[in-house]
């Protein structure tokens, strides 16, 4: 959830020259290395590693059309300029527009779509906007109505991943960047161990994700700190939304990132440690993954004969909406639930029927 992070302004390094250069004056110490370094060389630093990444890691190929997460928070918003600004210097030959997804929040959302919208217009980007309402019939304000603050993150991540490959869909993009950081992956290695899921733990560090999906997903930010994209955002005064969103202030991964935080003030490199590690872990040859399929019903990536957007879709539509929540595990027998409530509706004659998932097949 980037947009209720870090916005505190970045500490100034006074009466130093800068490590990189020797020629001017210290601006700051950089998180990940603790130098002192001047603003100009900050910028070149920052935006080469990036570069470094993406070729290194060959995210992309000339002429592919390439879809921007845009949230109006910080990292989707330095994302958006940095692949801009690369894009032209490098000739990367990519097709780049803005993809927000609008979730339906009042006071929020509503709030942080202006600023993609004037983000849109300064770099020169078009924007594509999803929206909760058009896609599944819900917006998030209904949901949380429905079921209260508990697990209404459960609904929204799902909805949204989904949302965004729709969109990238309609839009006919190659690949979807999106920006996640360095801090988040490091959430995300910790919160799969601690839950136990080992498929996720397998992949939640891979740069790209989704190759055997609708869309490909890449993370050019993976080994870039979030203080330092504060950092840049603020020296480059970008403008960018940076209130949290209002339903996940007792969100669980709010605890790994506190965690994380804690490690990094002790040591900067444990985030990057934590990564590493999460990229060295090998999956035992007895170890069960599941399977990857289609969803029945609309088509998108599953495991499981049925979605899990799909899943919690049935569940709202049907006034149950706890049905689609609870481990990965357990879905089958969601499923079968699911199927038998569909048979009983047939023999009855019953009209009721759970809304498609999207209103785009793949």
């Amino acid at each position: 959830m980037e947009e209720g992070s870090a916005t505190a302004k970045p500490r100034r390094a006074t009466g130093r020259l800068c490590s990189t250069c020797n020629q001017r004056k210290a601006a700051l110490k950089r998180p990940k290395t603790l130098e002192q370094i001047c603003r100009e060389c900050f910028y070149r630093v920052f935006e080469d590693e990036i570069h470094n990444v993406i070729m290194d890691n060959n995210l992309f190929k000339p002429g592919e059309r390439v879809a921007v997460a845009a949230s109006g928070g910080k990292d989707s918003t330095v994302l958006a300029y940095v692949m801009s600004e690369l894009n032209r210097r490098h000739n990367y030959g990519l097709d780049l527009f803005l993809l927000s997804v609008d979730e339906g929040i009042t006071g929020y959302r509503d709030d942080s779509l202006e600023t993609v919208k004037r983000n849109e217009i300064e770099y020169g980007l078009p924007l594509k906007v999803v929206s909760y309402k058009d896609l599944y019939g819900w917006t998030m304000d209904e949901i949380v109505k429905t079921i209260g603050l508990k697990n209404n993150c459960t609904f929204c991540g799902v909805f949204r991943r989904q949302a965004l490959d729709r969109g990238a869909a309609l839009m006919k993009a190659d690949k979807l960047v999106t920006g996640h950081n360095a801090d988040d992956i490091a959430e995300t290695v910790l919160l799969n161990i601690l839950r136990g899921d080992i498929a996720r733990l397998s992949r939640c560090t891979f740069i790209t994700t989704g190759e055997d999906g609708p869309i490909p997903r890449c993370k050019p930010f993976k080994y870039t700190y979030e203080k330092e994209i504060v950092m840049y955002a603020y020296f480059k005064k970008l403008d960018y939304f940076s209130t949290e969103c209002i339903y996940s202030p007792n969100a669980y991964r709010g605890f790994a990132r506190e965690f994380i935080k804690d490690l990094e003030r002790m040591r900067p490199r444990a985030i990057l440690d934590i990564i590493r590690s999460g990229e060295n872990f090998r999956t035992a040859t007895s170890t069960k993954m599941p399977e990857q399929g289609t969803c029945e019903r609309c088509g998108y990536i599953s495991s499981q004969k049925l979605c899990k957007a799909c899943l919690l879709l049935e569940g709202l539509n049907r006034g149950l909406p706890k049905l689609g929540i609870g481990r990965a595990r357990g879905t089958n027998g969601l499923n079968k639930r699911v199927e038998q409530r569909n048979l009983h509706s047939e023999r009855t004659g019953s009209s009721i029927e759970s809304k498609q998932c999207g209103t785009l097949d793949f």
